[in-house]
């Protein structure tokens, strides 16, 4: 019986394993907005609620919103013109700009489906068509779905760590959508973003040579030991400053 039963368990594991492959396979979709073909297993729906459910958490963590209605308004006017002047208004994702109260951590970031950060300790260093590149960069990764990426290939190993677990008789599969997933982004990532905010500040009247000028003030706050959290997973500020450099030359037309 236990011989008979460890064979099932490897069949089962298996055909999870099997399971898994195909449906990765059938979740292939291109992206209308940036044409690359993508891994995703939710629909736009899906995307804001999980934005939605995980913003007052996100916020919490770096001290709630920042007490001072007037800036928060200049954020959501830089946020909204970018979003109206760009293939973001076409978009169904419900985008919110946040102000947040950290004074100590450079950082902003995206959850999907358009809930956009910034710390006051980012913003603080920012002049406004600063602030519209890093909003446009956060909005690049809304439209680019490069959190529903994540969450997507995050199914796919824990279906696959499912198996392995079934067939090795192993237990423990960690359930449910991490931070880390939410926000961790690859290199592929941040570059599409950093060329998507350079066209949107191109096509909302910014001059997107101040995207350069991002890049060193995330440079010089890293100090030379430290980086700071918002280019923690980040290509280096010299290798992105080259690609926005690119960018500016395509789309320097734009309108």
């Amino acid at each position: 019986m236990r011989r008979g039963n460890w064979k099932i368990r490897i069949l089962i594991g298996l055909a999870i394993v099997a399971f898994a492959y195909i449906q990765r396979c059938s979740n292939k979709e291109e992206n209308p907005y940036t044409g690359r073909v993508q891994n995703i297993n939710m629909d736009a729906n899906q995307e804001i609620a999980i934005g939605l459910q995980s913003a007052p958490q996100m916020a919490q963590q770096h001290g709630g919103l920042y007490p001072d209605q007037k800036l928060q308004n200049f954020v959501d006017a830089v946020g909204n013109k970018l979003v109206q002047n760009s293939i973001a208004k076409d978009t169904p994702y419900k985008y919110e700009f946040h102000l947040l109260a950290d004074e100590k951590t450079i950082n902003a970031f995206a959850l999907p489906g358009g809930q956009i950060f910034i710390t006051y300790a980012l913003f603080s260093k920012l002049n406004e068509a600063q602030l519209a590149g890093v909003l446009g960069h956060e909005i690049g990764h809304v439209i680019g779905r490069h959190s529903a990426e994540r969450i997507a290939d995050s199914n796919f190993w824990q279906t696959l760590s499912t198996g392995a677990s079934v067939g090795a008789d192993m237990g423990g599969v960690v359930n449910g959508i991490g931070q880390k997933t939410l926000l961790t982004n690859g290199r592929g990532d941040e570059l599409e973003s950093d060329e998507l905010g350079v066209l949107f500040m191109i096509q909302s009247g910014y001059n997107p040579e101040e995207m350069i000028a991002v890049m060193k003030i995330l440079k010089a706050a890293a100090g030379p030991n430290r980086q700071p959290e918002f280019q923690s997973t980040h290509p280096d500020p010299e290798n992105r400053i080259e690609k926005i450099k690119e960018a500016i030359e395509k789309y320097k037309n734009e309108k």
